[in-house]
């Protein structure tokens, strides 16, 4: 049983590097710091959001318009560490 907990917690962690690496890449393109139009940066963009795209969805849709303001990102990324946190505390009851 704590292999599977180890497992998820990797799996949760890697989750929240793309998550980082994807908010990041955002700040960088809107700042245009990274230009869309190349191949390279263009390809990256696009597969982290696609990867991304199932967990911010149903997000987006209970969160109401803010005006150009995502806010999924941040909400997805507090979920992911309180489920950590969930996780590490009671992880003594499932051992």
């Amino acid at each position: 049983m704590l292999s599977i907990l180890q497992i998820l917690l990797m799996i949760l962690g890697v989750v929240k590097f793309v998550m980082i690496v994807h908010i990041i890449m955002s700040w960088l393109i809107n700042f245009q710091v990274l230009n869309i139009r190349q191949p390279l940066v263009s390809q990256i963009w696009y597969g982290l959001t696609r990867l991304l795209e199932p967990i911010y969805a149903p997000i987006r849709r209970l969160l109401p318009a803010m005006g150009g303001l995502d806010l999924a990102p941040l909400v997805a990324f507090l979920a992911i560490y309180a489920i950590e946190i969930v996780i590490r505390n009671n992880a003594h009851l499932l051992i």
